[in-house]
């Protein structure tokens, strides 16, 4: 097969400009990182939120990433080279986002006024996306690179010394929506772009997927608010031995002489 080459528009005046293909290319690899994005987001919830059936659970989730039901002992790298990738994939998807951002104060104003005018719930929805998206290029990148600098940290007693006594609780108050928020309307809109689960009725489809997508973020953030107090609570509790590390009774009964 023969790569086809971009072929020019005939219009009412003469030939157009050709069709350009970097534009959907690149709009199809935001959709995908953001996909991927959303999706980890989620997983991630559920991991963080095994703290809620105990520290036992949670430091199993903790040390599986780090390989240490594998290599017997914790691979702190490998949770380093998962938190990498996941920063790379924000990095692109966030310079992949900024093309329609507006440039300047000016589009700003036009994009206000047309908000007001239409008063369109998808419309508004997308202004609140560029402003949790926003949000989170400061937020993010914080956590972020806290995971990927400091993984021998994360554990029962660890992250919850860093919410408490360290003070990131606050952050993460305001990244819990933001992420929930922006990761949510990212989805539902990815899923109408590319016309999934469409099924002969576009208005219907939209409807249900938005009323799914307002009960997913509801779920989220009801869950992510319950981790973050069980964090804040422990980290209450643990703030007079800071820095001292969870250990299960059988591990530690194996390991003391």
């Amino acid at each position: 097969m023969h790569a086809t080459k971009s072929l020019p528009v005939t219009g009412p005046a003469g030939p157009l400009a050709p069709l350009r293909r970097w534009p959907a290319r690149l709009d199809l690899l935001q959709s995908a990182t953001g996909l991927a994005l959303g999706l980890f987001m989620w997983v991630h919830m559920f991991f963080v939120a095994s703290i809620l059936l105990g520290k036992d659970a949670m430091w199993t989730v903790a040390r599986m990433f780090e390989g240490y039901f594998v290599f017997g002992t914790a691979q702190y790298w490998l949770v380093s080279l998962l938190v990498a990738t996941v920063a790379l994939l924000f990095v692109v998807h966030a310079a992949l986002a900024l093309r329609k951002f507006p440039a300047n104060y000016r589009q700003y104003r036009t994009y206000r006024d047309h908000l007001k005018q239409m008063r369109h719930e998808d419309t508004t929805l997308w202004y609140w996306q560029v402003v949790t998206g926003f949000a989170l290029f400061f937020l993010a990148s914080v956590h972020l690179y806290i995971m990927m600098t400091r993984p021998d940290t994360i554990g029962p007693y660890g992250s919850a010394d860093r919410v408490w006594s360290d003070t990131m609780w606050p952050l993460y108050l305001v990244l819990l929506f933001a992420v929930e928020f922006h990761g949510g309307v990212g989805l539902y809109r990815v899923a109408l772009k590319w016309g999934w689960f469409e099924k002969g009725d576009p208005l219907a489809t939209r409807r249900k997927l938005r009323r799914f997508k307002w009960a997913l973020t509801a779920f989220f953030l009801v869950l992510g608010l319950a981790t973050l107090a069980a964090y804040m609570k422990i980290g209450i509790e643990h703030a007079p031995y800071y820095g001292q590390p969870y250990v299960p009774a059988g591990v530690a009964t194996e390991v003391s002489p």
